[in-house]
């Protein structure tokens, strides 16, 4: 017995691990589920998307409940491409698929599988049920089917063709899979109920003939299963127990039901949650499509796309996606995050994470008038105040600096307490530094500001315990490294992007400034960084090394900018 009890007991405490996080809906009805021994103690989930586009961070909320749920449970979680529409689906789609899953943290193991790889059962269980007179080949046009189904408030018209033999549907169908009849020309419609308060329950289409290869089936098929037909019966073949869908899926799980239990075969759990839905972001899977087709991003992976890729080359980490997706939990009604939200995430994970270092945006010429002419010095810079297993680093230090033109004003204005005339501040790791005069050039603008520094407040402290009330950053210019710097600001102007001005299309709301280039000038030490790497240029955000640098350009993208009062007081400065 006490063998039997030591083998029992990883799973056992795996499950009560579960049991014993906070609930949501999703698993209450797992635990109850269990308790009842409903699907013999096993918890089988799946994550379905069609590879017809990328994936985004509305998927990543289901890949993480999906495959979470499957780790809390000691369950499997399956990974299924639910691929229906030879139209839109690629094998890249595919791909793509497989880096953002394995990226977010999560595998499949051996538990890959595609809907197509089901298309010869599901054709054999659509024969079954025109053999019991639950199915018909109508010969409508799509136009004529939609007019014949009725709307919420009047029952749909019977097709004319609803009352075929089976015989004859039987023939008919067979010639639809040989391919005897053009596109469009017939369709396989369950017959269950046109007049049905459900609309989903009004002979939907299983078949449609697409003489179309399929990206993995090649020409072996002409004609394809629909969505809503196949979608049930993949996740019965495949005995999953939690069908965990989101919400506009809830209208259609009485069709799942219904083909399930007119089946006879395995009956899965269906749950719905609320789709992600995040201000200022568009989540549409066709729309995303239209803007990399239409050029308005660079791509499916753009740093200001939402999808996973688009995310990750911005600089987001798994942990954050993790972590905001969780933090905005599961409910049954639909709402819109603030995408503050989502940036937050990512601040609290590179604040612990990411490597500090200095960098200018905006450079202005510093010059330290009483500086030796040929002298360098390497300081010491602190890697991560917040993990100080991270180390140290050197940086070099030497006359000629650049500071962001913003730390100076000629004539400052009250609370502004960095460099003027006349005014000490300090240099981060390096002096305190005091404003002697400036350069101007013809037009009045500063060029160049001079200044003097205490030798013996090195290292950023003064012996005699004077205060200056602003630290600058900055970089030796004979030590700059010129980086291409790209600014992302939302892409959408208003918080709901569908929001467009009577006329106009949602694309009028495109932010023109979503994108702004600057080059940067930047410690040398980054001249280590791999692409994808992330660091906190000091007090100006959090940056990602982007894919496009080679030997000879560095190109940084702005992950997110910083919490700090910086902003409101350039804001107050403007006014």
């Amino acid at each position: 017995m006490a063998t039997e009890k030591s083998k029992r007991e990883p799973e056992e405490k795996g499950k009560e691990s579960a049991r014993e996080a906070a609930l949501d809906f999703i698993r209450e009805v797992i635990n109850k589920d269990l308790e009842t021994n409903k699907y013999g103690g096993r918890v089988a989930t799946r994550f379905p998307p069609e590879p017809n586009g990328y994936l985004h961070i509305g998927h990543a909320k289901s890949i993480c409940l999906n495959f979470g749920i499957a780790r809390e449970y000691n369950g499997i979680c399956h990974l299924r491409m639910d691929d229906t529409n030879p139209c839109k689906e690629e094998t890249e789609y595919v791909e793509a698929i497989h880096n953002d899953v394995r990226w977010l943290g999560f595998d499949w193991g051996k538990h890959e599988y595609y809907a197509s790889d089901y298309f010869q059962q599901i054709y054999e269980w659509a024969v079954k049920l025109i053999k019991a007179g639950k199915a018909y080949v109508c010969d409508l046009s799509a136009d004529e089917v939609h007019d014949h189904r009725g709307t919420l408030t009047t029952p749909g018209k019977d097709s004319p063709y609803r009352n075929r033999s089976v015989a004859e549907n039987l023939d008919l169908f067979e010639r639809m899979r040989a391919g005897e009849f053009s596109d469009g020309s017939r369709t396989l419609r369950a017959k269950i109920d046109m007049a049905s308060p459900n609309l989903n329950l009004r002979d939907p289409v299983m078949y449609r003939i697409l003489k179309t290869p399929h990206h993995r089936t090649g020409d072996k098929w002409c004609i394809y299963p629909t969505y809503d037909w196949v979608h049930g019966q993949s996740d019965s073949i495949e005995r999953i127990t939690h069908s965990i869908c989101t919400l506009e899926f809830e209208n259609h799980r009485p069709l799942y039901d219904w083909f399930v239990e007119n089946l006879g075969i395995h009956h899965p759990q269906q749950i719905e949650f609320a789709r992600l839905n995040i201000t200022y972001t568009m989540l549409s899977k066709r729309k995303l499509l239209h803007l990399v087709k239409g050029n308005f991003v660079r791509g499916w992976d753009d740093p200001r796309m939402p999808t996973i890729a688009g995310l990750r080359r911005r600089g987001y980490t798994p942990a954050a996606m993790r972590n905001f997706c969780k933090d905005i939990g599961l409910t049954k009604t639909e709402s819109v995050i603030d995408v503050t939200r989502l940036e937050n995430s990512l601040r609290d994970d590179l604040n612990k994470t990411a490597m500090r270092v200095m960098g200018v945006l905006h450079p202005l010429r510093l010059i330290i008038d009483n500086y030796p002419d040929n002298q360098t010095e390497e300081l010491d810079a602190v890697n991560n105040p917040e993990d100080a297993g991270m180390g140290t680093r050197k940086v070099p230090f030497s006359k000629e600096l650049y500071i962001e033109e913003e730390d100076f004003r000629e004539d400052p204005p009250k609370q502004f307490f960095r460099l003027s005339p006349g005014r000490e501040v300090r240099l981060r790791y390096a002096y305190y530094v005091t404003c002697s005069k400036v350069e101007k050039d013809a037009s009045g603008k500063i060029t160049t500001v001079h200044c003097t520094y205490d030798p013996a407040t090195k290292g950023g402290d003064s012996p005699d315990h004077r205060k200056v009330k602003a630290t600058l950053h900055w970089v030796s210019a004979k030590h700059a490294v010129d980086t291409e710097v790209r600014l992302y600001d939302h892409l959408f102007t208003k918080p709901d992007p569908e929001d467009a001005e009577e006329g106009k299309d949602w694309t009028s709301n495109i932010n023109p400034k979503s994108l702004e280039i600057l080059t940067g000038k930047l410690e040398p030490s980054v001249t280590k960084a791999k692409p994808g790497d992330r660091f906190q240029f000091e007090r100006l955000g959090y940056f990602c090394l982007d894919a496009d640098t080679t030997p000879q350009k560095f190109v940084f993208n702005r992950s997110v900018t910083l919490r700090d009062s910086w902003a409101k007081i350039e804001k107050g400065q403007k006014e």
